[in-house]
């Protein structure tokens, strides 16, 4: 097994784990604050999305970002919503194949961002709804601080809080 399909396979399984029975604006709300915790515990300067078929439900800018990182939140959620994984389950795959997005897909890195950050919110039985995504750090500090987020989220009820 490559380096690159032990990561997708951890990847995937994040995916089945970090699913909802509900996804309301109250958790967004919730889920959007523990990262402002998260992120000002580590001092790590980043923006913070939330958004749920196509509205935005939390949005938060650390000083020190900038709208580069606005800009970076949504190429990477293009990503989520069109393939409906992670953009860094995204970005791996592409890394294993040896292609870039353009060859594989015909998209363009100008609309489309394969880095990590973005998370898909899952409702089970429905499917991807919206994104969780970070911006400001390395890939996979983006994608760890979201899946530790919605993992303590998710901690706080055993059938998937609402």
């Amino acid at each position: 097994m490559t380096e690159y399909d032990s990561l997708l396979k951890e990847l995937e399984e994040q995916e089945a784990e970090l699913q909802f029975e509900r996804f309301t604006n109250d958790a967004a709300l919730e889920v959007g604050l523990s990262l402002v915790e998260a992120a000002r515990s580590g001092h790590h300067a980043v923006t913070i999305d939330i958004e749920r078929v196509g509205q935005q439900l939390f949005h938060y800018a650390f000083a020190g970002t900038s709208p580069d990182n606005d800009q970076w939140i949504v190429r990477k959620n293009r990503i989520v919503d069109r393939f409906h994984h992670s953009s860094l389950y995204i970005g791996t795959r592409l890394k294993k194949s040896g292609k870039t997005l353009e060859e594989k897909y015909y998209l363009s890195t100008a609309e489309y961002a394969p880095h990590g950050g973005a998370f898909p919110i899952i409702l089970k039985g429905t499917g991807v709804v919206g994104t969780v995504t970070v911006s400001g750090l390395s890939q996979e500090e983006d994608h760890a601080l979201v899946v530790q987020a919605l993992r303590k989220y998710l901690a706080a009820s055993p059938k998937g809080r609402s």
